[in-house]
């Protein structure tokens, strides 16, 4: 069977696969004997699941995040095989698919959604897709109840209304005998002021706020003319050329020789901000350690 966890070269009934039709038309389906697809552009890819083809095609139960924040968010949070990871709240699931494949074989996702039927469909889709082994999905009100971890996970991924409300909770949660990170997902500004003030009460360090803006480039071709300096210095060589309509020579320089090649100009705007990226440091504390 074909699942994220597990690759097989043959699709079986009861697979989870990613129809492909175009750039922008994608969507899953899960194989069944005897059901047809309708299309009707002569051509459809079957492709194997992966974060990011379920990213681009998955059905939206929230407001997700993309490539582009995720991938910053996994590598600012120094995030590997064998990490444990707390996350609020589950949403999509989106990035709890990245998360658990960059944590694969050894670490543990813990994700909490506050909205009871949000996270009964995120806890099936990790049992259909075969990663509910390193999934932990449970249905909390996290900045009302807290996270109910203590000294546990590697990092905390907070996308909140009211991220400052967890902070105290997601702390608990961190584990205290080494560094560990925390990264808050805000969209507006003011929510980043508070979730910073709370950070510094709290003991965080090293905090830091990122915008993730994607910036297009215009590519093409252009011819540069070569030019040997020393050659220049030199008497340059003569052609004879007729001017139309007149007899008398004229002196031409022959043509110096020339590279195609590719020029890269960003475009002056860079669109597409989806939140502030709140990043910050909890540093060892082995007096909290022992008491726990």
């Amino acid at each position: 069977m074909s699942t994220f966890e597990r690759y097989s070269a043959t699709i079986a009934e009861g697979d989870l696969a990613i129809l492909y039709r175009g750039h922008s038309d994608l969507y899953p389906i899960v194989i069944k004997s005897g059901e047809f697809v309708n299309n009707n552009k002569g051509y459809v890819i079957i492709l194997h699941p992966t974060p990011e083809l379920w990213t681009l095609s998955l059905p939206h139960r929230t407001q997700i995040l993309y490539q582009a924040d995720i991938s910053i968010i996994t590598s600012l949070l120094r995030l590997k095989p064998g990490s444990r990871v707390l996350e609020s709240g589950t949403g999509s699931g989106s990035f709890s698919h990245s998360l658990i494949r960059t944590i694969a074989p050894t670490g543990h996702l813990h994700t909490f959604e506050y909205h009871e039927g949000r996270a009964a469909e995120a806890k099936a889709e990790f049992e259909a897709h075969g990663l509910a082994q390193f999934a932990t999905s449970q249905c909390r009100d996290v900045c009302k109840d807290g996270f109910g971890l203590t000294n546990l996970v590697d990092a905390a991924f907070l996308d909140l209304p009211a991220p400052w409300e967890a902070v105290a909770s997601a702390k608990q949660a961190l584990r205290k005998d080494v560094a560990t990170r925390l990264c808050s997902f805000s969209p507006c500004i003011e929510q980043v002021a508070r979730t910073v003030e709370a950070l510094t009460q709290h003991g965080f360090t090293n905090i830091e706020m990122y915008e993730c803006l994607l910036r297009e480039h215009d590519v093409r071709n252009v011819t540069i003319h070569q030019v040997d300096v020393m050659r220049s210095l030199a008497p340059r060589p003569k052609v004879a050329a007729v001017r139309p309509g007149k007899g008398q020579e004229e002196d031409v320089p022959a043509a110096p020789g020339s590279v195609i090649t590719a020029l890269v100009r960003p475009r002056n705007d860079a669109r597409g901000h989806t939140s502030f990226l709140t990043f910050a440091t909890l540093l060892p504390q082995a007096e909290e350690a022992d008491e726990q």
